[in-house]
């Protein structure tokens, strides 16, 4: 693995990565990690990726009852 830092980082920029790697329970040093690996991945892949990480909320999908369809007069 690669070490890369990075200088002069303003301190606002540094609140938001702290908030988002707060809401996102990661560290910092994660959270710029995945903001990276976004940002450098190839095209079309990221939503294989997304595909990936939402199965575990695929499930079965109850659907209501379909009424009858409606006459229509037409003219």
């Amino acid at each position: 693995m690669a070490t890369l830092t990075i200088r002069n980082v303003s301190e606002e920029t540094k609140r938001r990565l702290q908030e988002r790697a707060a809401s996102n329970e990661r560290s910092m040093e994660a959270e710029a990690r995945s903001i990276l690996d976004d940002a450098t991945e190839e095209p079309g892949t990221g939503i294989l990726r997304w595909i990936r990480n939402t199965e575990a909320l695929r499930g079965d999908l109850d659907l209501p009852a379909r009424s009858a369809p409606r006459n229509v007069d037409l003219q």
